[in-house]
Protein backbone atom coordinates (compact mmCIF):
# COMPACT_ATOMS: atom_id res chain seq x y z
CA UNK A 1 0.00 0.00 0.00
CA UNK A 2 0.99 3.21 -0.62
CA UNK A 3 1.18 5.15 2.11
CA UNK A 4 0.27 9.14 2.15
CA UNK A 5 2.95 11.52 3.94
CA UNK A 6 0.15 11.81 6.34
CA UNK A 7 0.42 8.78 7.27
CA UNK A 8 3.97 7.53 6.87
CA UNK A 9 4.71 10.46 9.30
CA UNK A 10 1.91 9.01 11.97
CA UNK A 11 3.52 5.66 11.75
CA UNK A 12 7.08 6.49 12.75
CA UNK A 13 5.73 9.00 15.20
CA UNK A 14 3.73 5.95 16.85
CA UNK A 15 6.42 3.43 16.58
CA UNK A 16 9.17 5.61 17.67
CA UNK A 17 6.62 6.32 20.76
CA UNK A 18 6.66 3.11 21.77
CA UNK A 19 10.32 2.36 21.64
CA UNK A 20 10.82 5.68 23.62
CA UNK A 21 8.25 3.98 26.17
CA UNK A 22 9.59 0.44 25.84
CA UNK A 23 13.48 2.02 26.47
CA UNK A 24 12.35 3.82 29.45
CA UNK A 25 10.83 0.98 30.56
CA UNK A 26 13.56 -1.55 30.44
CA UNK A 27 11.43 -4.06 28.36
CA UNK A 28 10.11 -5.43 25.17
CA UNK A 29 7.95 -5.87 22.50
CA UNK A 30 6.53 -9.12 20.69
CA UNK A 31 3.63 -8.93 18.55
CA UNK A 32 1.38 -11.70 17.16
CA UNK A 33 -0.15 -10.31 14.00
CA UNK A 34 -2.81 -12.13 11.59
CA UNK A 35 -4.97 -9.67 9.84
CA UNK A 36 -1.90 -7.23 9.75
CA UNK A 37 0.37 -10.14 8.33
CA UNK A 38 3.93 -8.64 9.99
CA UNK A 39 3.32 -4.82 9.44
CA UNK A 40 3.28 -4.41 13.46
CA UNK A 41 6.86 -5.74 13.29
CA UNK A 42 8.16 -3.80 10.29
CA UNK A 43 6.69 -0.62 11.24
CA UNK A 44 8.90 -1.19 14.96
CA UNK A 45 11.95 -2.39 12.85
CA UNK A 46 12.06 0.28 10.68
CA UNK A 47 12.92 2.57 14.03
CA UNK A 48 17.03 2.69 14.36
CA UNK A 49 18.14 1.23 17.14
CA UNK A 50 14.71 -0.93 17.57
CA UNK A 51 16.39 -4.01 18.45
CA UNK A 52 16.95 -2.74 22.08
CA UNK A 53 13.51 -2.90 22.77
CA UNK A 54 11.82 -5.44 19.93
CA UNK A 55 12.57 -8.88 19.96
CA UNK A 56 10.07 -11.26 17.67
CA UNK A 57 7.07 -10.88 15.84
CA UNK A 58 4.86 -13.71 14.83
CA UNK A 59 2.74 -14.14 12.07
CA UNK A 60 0.03 -16.19 13.22
CA UNK A 61 -2.38 -16.29 9.81
CA UNK A 62 -3.94 -19.85 10.27
CA UNK A 63 -5.49 -20.90 13.41
CA UNK A 64 -3.53 -23.94 13.42
CA UNK A 65 -0.10 -21.55 14.00
CA UNK A 66 -2.54 -19.50 16.66
CA UNK A 67 -3.15 -23.25 18.37
CA UNK A 68 0.18 -24.59 18.22
CA UNK A 69 2.64 -21.75 18.47
CA UNK A 70 0.91 -19.15 20.52
CA UNK A 71 -1.12 -21.72 22.71
CA UNK A 72 -4.68 -20.72 21.64
CA UNK A 73 -6.85 -23.29 22.59
CA UNK A 74 -8.16 -25.14 19.94
CA UNK A 75 -11.55 -24.82 22.27
CA UNK A 76 -11.33 -21.05 21.92
CA UNK A 77 -10.95 -20.83 18.51
CA UNK A 78 -13.57 -23.20 17.78
CA UNK A 79 -16.30 -21.62 19.98
CA UNK A 80 -15.42 -18.50 19.47
CA UNK A 81 -13.68 -18.07 16.06
CA UNK A 82 -9.98 -16.17 14.60
CA UNK A 83 -11.68 -12.97 15.55
CA UNK A 84 -12.55 -12.57 19.17
CA UNK A 85 -11.83 -11.19 22.40
CA UNK A 86 -10.60 -14.71 23.51
CA UNK A 87 -8.48 -15.47 20.96
CA UNK A 88 -6.19 -11.78 20.04
CA UNK A 89 -5.85 -12.07 24.69
CA UNK A 90 -4.57 -15.50 24.20
CA UNK A 91 -2.27 -14.55 21.53
CA UNK A 92 -1.09 -11.69 23.22
CA UNK A 93 -0.62 -13.89 26.07
CA UNK A 94 1.06 -16.22 24.07
CA UNK A 95 3.55 -14.34 22.39
CA UNK A 96 4.78 -12.86 25.96
CA UNK A 97 4.77 -16.28 27.67
CA UNK A 98 7.27 -17.35 24.76
CA UNK A 99 9.92 -15.78 26.96
CA UNK A 100 10.94 -13.05 24.67
CA UNK A 101 9.44 -9.78 25.65
CA UNK A 102 7.01 -9.06 28.89
CA UNK A 103 4.63 -6.59 26.10
CA UNK A 104 3.35 -7.55 23.10
CA UNK A 105 0.39 -6.67 21.16
CA UNK A 106 -2.08 -9.32 18.89
CA UNK A 107 -4.27 -8.68 15.89
CA UNK A 108 -6.77 -10.77 14.17
CA UNK A 109 -9.65 -9.38 12.05
CA UNK A 110 -11.29 -9.44 8.96
CA UNK A 111 -9.83 -7.23 6.70
CA UNK A 112 -11.59 -8.16 3.18
CA UNK A 113 -13.03 -7.48 0.42
CA UNK A 114 -13.95 -10.92 1.31
CA UNK A 115 -14.61 -13.34 4.71
CA UNK A 116 -16.95 -11.35 6.23
CA UNK A 117 -20.19 -11.96 8.13
CA UNK A 118 -23.44 -10.66 8.98
CA UNK A 119 -22.12 -11.11 12.71
CA UNK A 120 -18.21 -9.93 11.88
CA UNK A 121 -18.07 -8.01 8.93
CA UNK A 122 -15.42 -7.21 7.18
CA UNK A 123 -13.46 -4.27 9.57
CA UNK A 124 -13.82 -6.45 12.33
CA UNK A 125 -10.61 -6.06 14.14
CA UNK A 126 -9.78 -7.31 17.86
CA UNK A 127 -6.87 -6.28 19.36
CA UNK A 128 -4.95 -7.84 22.01
CA UNK A 129 -2.13 -6.34 24.67
CA UNK A 130 -0.53 -7.73 27.16
CA UNK A 131 1.80 -5.32 29.54
CA UNK A 132 3.54 -7.42 32.47
CA UNK A 133 0.79 -9.33 33.66
CA UNK A 134 -2.16 -6.93 32.60
CA UNK A 135 -3.95 -8.03 29.76
CA UNK A 136 -6.63 -6.32 27.41
CA UNK A 137 -8.55 -6.15 24.41
CA UNK A 138 -10.67 -4.15 22.47
CA UNK A 139 -12.61 -4.42 19.10
CA UNK A 140 -13.15 -2.29 16.52
CA UNK A 141 -15.10 -1.61 13.28
CA UNK A 142 -12.91 0.07 10.58
CA UNK A 143 -14.14 1.27 7.30
CA UNK A 144 -12.29 1.36 3.84
CA UNK A 145 -10.94 -1.41 1.88
CA UNK A 146 -8.29 -4.28 2.84
CA UNK A 147 -5.34 -1.89 3.09
CA UNK A 148 -6.99 0.50 4.65
CA UNK A 149 -8.22 -1.82 7.68
CA UNK A 150 -4.62 -2.86 7.79
CA UNK A 151 -3.39 0.53 8.03
CA UNK A 152 -5.81 1.49 10.74
CA UNK A 153 -5.29 -1.83 12.72
CA UNK A 154 -1.84 -0.87 12.58
CA UNK A 155 -1.99 2.37 14.28
CA UNK A 156 -4.60 1.55 16.55
CA UNK A 157 -2.56 -1.48 17.67
CA UNK A 158 0.20 0.59 18.24
CA UNK A 159 -1.70 3.85 20.14
CA UNK A 160 -3.07 1.12 22.43
CA UNK A 161 0.61 0.14 23.30
CA UNK A 162 1.18 4.21 23.89
CA UNK A 163 -1.72 4.27 26.41
CA UNK A 164 -1.13 1.11 28.15
CA UNK A 165 2.73 1.71 28.56
CA UNK A 166 2.11 5.52 29.89
CA UNK A 167 -0.29 4.04 32.35
CA UNK A 168 1.98 0.82 33.34
CA UNK A 169 5.02 3.89 33.54
CA UNK A 170 2.94 5.71 35.73
CA UNK A 171 1.99 3.06 38.30
CA UNK A 172 5.91 1.92 38.33
CA UNK A 173 7.57 5.58 39.43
Amino acid sequence: MALSIEQQARLIEVAETVGALLSEQDTHLVTAESCTGGWIAQAITAIAGSSRWFNSGIVSYSNEVKHKLLGVPESTLQKYGAVSQQTVESMASGAAGLGFGSVSVAVSGVAGPDGGTTEKPVGTVWIGWQVDEIISSQKFLFDGDREQVRYQTLIKALEGLIERLQINFKNTV
